[in-house]
Parts: C-alpha cells; sequence; structure tokens
C-alpha cells in the first residue's frame, strides 16, 4: 500500500529495505553531507561546501540521480544540493558521493517546501525538477508540487536570470507547469521554437523515468523558463 503524507508532495518514502552497511552508510554520510534546516541558513549559500564554488545548482526531487550525479561530476566547480525523501534513491547517491569523495553535493532527504523556505533569497543559480510525481488522476492534481505557491517559493530563491528547468513525459503535467509558468510573474518561457521544448538540455546523461516513458511510448518534454528581475 503506498505511504501517503498529509500535505505532501511525494508518495511512499520507503522501499525494499536496505542493508544493515547501506543504512549505516546513509546514516553516516547524511550527518556529514545533509542539509539541517533546523539550524540558521547561511548568508551566502556557497558557505555549504568545503570548497570554493562558483556557483549552486538545485534538483528537487533526484530520483534515481543519474542526473545529478552526472552533473556534479562534469562540473566540479560547481555547487549542487539534491532533494529526495525516497530513502532507496537517497541512499544510491549517498553510496556514489561517498566512494568517489565528491565534494560539491549536499543533500536533504525531505518535503523540498521545507529547503525552498530554508534557503536564502536569489541563492540558487539553476534549478531542476525532473520527472515529479504527476499524479494523473484530477483529483490528485492538487498534490502536483508545481503550483502557484511553490512557484513563489522558486522565485524567492533563484536569482534574477536564473534558469528553472522541467521534464515530464506526461502532457497534463507539462501543459499544467507550462500554463502556471507563464501566468507567474517571475517566469518567462523561453522557447523559440519546437526544438527548445523537444530536445534535452546539453550533456543530457537521461534518467531511468525518461528510458521507462521511452519503452512505453510516452514523449519527454524539456521546459526552461528564466527567473525575470520583477
Amino acid at each position: 500500500m503506498t505511504d501517503y503524507y498529509d500535505g505532501s508532495f511525494f508518495g511512499r518514502r520507503k522501499g525494499k529495505p536496505l542493508s544493515p552497511s547501506r543504512s549505516a552508510l546513509l546514516e553516516g554520510e547524511l550527518a556529514r553531507i545533509g542539509i539541517d534546516v533546523a539550524e540558521p541558513s547561511p548568508e551566502e549559500i556557497r558557505a555549504l561546501f568545503p570548497q570554493d564554488v562558483s556557483a549552486v545548482w538545485l534538483e528537487v526531487g533526484f530520483g534515481g540521480g543519474e542526473h545529478l550525479l552526472h552533473r556534479a561530476r562534469e562540473n566540479p566547480t560547481v555547487g549542487f544540493i539534491g532533494v529526495e525523501p525516497f530513502v532507496t534513491s537517497m541512499a544510491k547517491v549517498v553510496h556514489a558521493v561517498a566512494e568517489e569523495g565528491m565534494t560539491n553535493i549536499r543533500l536533504f532527504d525531505d518535503d523540498a517546501i521545507k529547503l525552498l523556505d530554508w534557503l536564502p533569497a536569489a541563492s540558487i543559480d539553476l534549478a531542476y525538477q525532473l520527472y515529479p510525481d504527476p499524479w494523473p488522476k484530477k483529483r490528485h492534481w492538487k498534490r502536483r508540487f508545481i503550483n502557484q505557491q511553490n512557484l513563489d517559493r522558486y522565485a524567492r530563491v533563484l536569482k534574477p536570470g536564473a534558469e528553472f528547468r522541467f521534464a515530464s513525459d506526461i502532457d497534463t503535467y507539462v501543459d499544467w507547469t507550462l500554463r502556471h509558468c507563464r501566468e507567474h510573474p517571475a517566469f518567462e518561457w523561453k522557447a523559440e521554437c519546437a526544438a527548445d521544448w523537444r530536445a534535452p538540455w546539453n550533456n543530457w546523461p537521461g534518467t531511468r523515468y525518461e528510458a521507462k516513458a521511452f519503452r512505453e511510448g510516452r514523449v519527454p518534454r524539456y521546459l526552461t523558463f528564466g527567473r525575470s528581475s520583477v
């Protein structure tokens, strides 16, 4: 049975039990690289990282972690914040970070709203939300993460001129996101031709959810919005 949480935008948090060694690694590494929103947020978000970083990128709901890890590896001078409440997915990324000794990733394992409200204003240079839970039944659409209130949250933490990138293979969610973002004064859709929303971004690694979409005959769409100075 799916484990739902009142007011959350995700479904279950746990899958198959982790092995004792993987559980210990998860607990230990999250104590080291996890973000604690009970603590005051730093005035400069780059202070979260032990090295100098030129920018901070955010990925909300990183799923299997393919995209987050790929971007962090190819951009070692950028700091990455990854959000994922699903324990198995978090454990996979924590294992990779520990095994490779990556120092430019910080993680948050709870509801993204808590992190967005904690982050300093105008602190994020780029944000991704890739293949979020589409909540396809109309009666569940209120659980979709993209809504006016959460776009306000994104708008607050994104720097003017920063980008918000969204991908989904569910047509109703693509239309939903496009409509909500175009109606929000802080976001401007940057597409100038069909290729701008049909093709993924440069150096795109793909994700397991995208591969599943292709197998099942669905076509992903890739939306890019600019954070205006409004």
